[in-house]
């Protein structure tokens, strides 16, 4: 579960297929956060004070994604499936023109999310994300293929146990600039190190992390009314810009960001960067 207090507080909410844990802080037009694989709210936490303050309302859930606390045994944990949950997180709490913010492997979920359920969808932003054939982007596309095998996920949680490691390419070396805080990367790799009932949550939504469903959103891109913003590091190691340019060109209403100093993981290594651009895209298209 997330541990940073810039979070607000926190709360769970029952979905259908599992109980969730999110954060809520700020009042106003409603900002939902769609963190990736392996990470959880807190990914979000240097992003969501600035955004709350400018008088939006921050809601950061822990998506079932492998740094979870809850397990969620009943949840179809397909990406259709965890779609699903994030478009049920939307109308239990009643939550409409919605700015949907999202890195790595949430921005895949949120592109199947808008194509699919846009109706509480006001605006999105697709901060380095997984796209077309790059759902998921080598090195991570062996995941899926060890997925298949039972146990495969122990051994590697057992290898991200290990600090010296934190910053090589093995663990988020590739994904994130700057060395992550100890209680930050613990946040995110515990869970899946000592629960086994996470573990299986993980293997089962990694097991069907196909481009397919990418590819299938993608196909309906020419018909997204939504303003999206697609924020890219320049130096990205993982997504390479080729992706940015295409999905600014494929989504009718899409303008492009460029962040520098920064890899994947743009709300780590440039948060306030981030925050700037999110604040200006949300004023820009705001809702009369």
């Amino acid at each position: 579960m997330g541990i940073s207090t810039e979070l607000g507080r926190t709360h769970e909410i029952d979905l259908p297929g599992g109980r969730i844990r999110y954060h809520d802080i700020g009042e106003g037009s409603p900002v939902l956060f769609v963190h990736g694989l392996l990470v959880n709210a807190d990914l979000w936490r240097k992003v969501v004070p600035g955004i709350a303050a400018a008088g939006y309302r921050c809601l950061t859930p822990d998506w079932p994604l492998g740094s979870h606390q809850i397990p969620v045994p009943d949840a179809s944990l397909t990406v259709p499936g965890v779609v699903d949950l994030i478009a049920s997180f939307l109308e239990r709490l009643d939550l409409t023109d919605v700015t949907v913010v999202a890195n790595d492997t949430g921005g895949a979920l949120t592109q199947v999310l808008m194509t699919s359920h846009p109706a509480r969808i006001g605006r999105v932003v697709l901060a380095a994300v997984d796209s077309y054939e790059a759902f998921m982007p080598p090195p991570f596309n062996v995941f899926p293929l060890l997925a298949k095998i039972p146990g495969s996920m122990r051994p590697v949680t057992e290898v991200a146990r290990i600090r010296a490691l934190h910053s090589t390419p093995l663990v988020f070396g590739s994904i994130a600039k700057r060395p992550l805080p100890p209680e930050i990367a613990d946040s995110y790799l515990v869970a899946s190190r000592e629960s086994g009932a996470i573990r299986k949550n993980l293997r089962l939504f990694l097991k069907n992390a196909k481009s397919r469903y990418t590819l299938e959103a993608a196909s309906h891109f020419g018909s997204v009314e939504i303003p999206v913003l697609v924020v890219w590091a320049r130096e990205d190691k993982i997504f390479p810009m080729s992706y940015a340019e295409r999905l600014t060109r494929d989504l009718p209403h899409a303008t492009l960001k460029i962040i520098d100093d920064s890899y994947t993981f743009i709300p780590e290594d440039q948060p306030e960067l981030l925050t700037e651009s999110i604040l200006e895209f949300t004023r820009l298209h705001a809702t009369p």
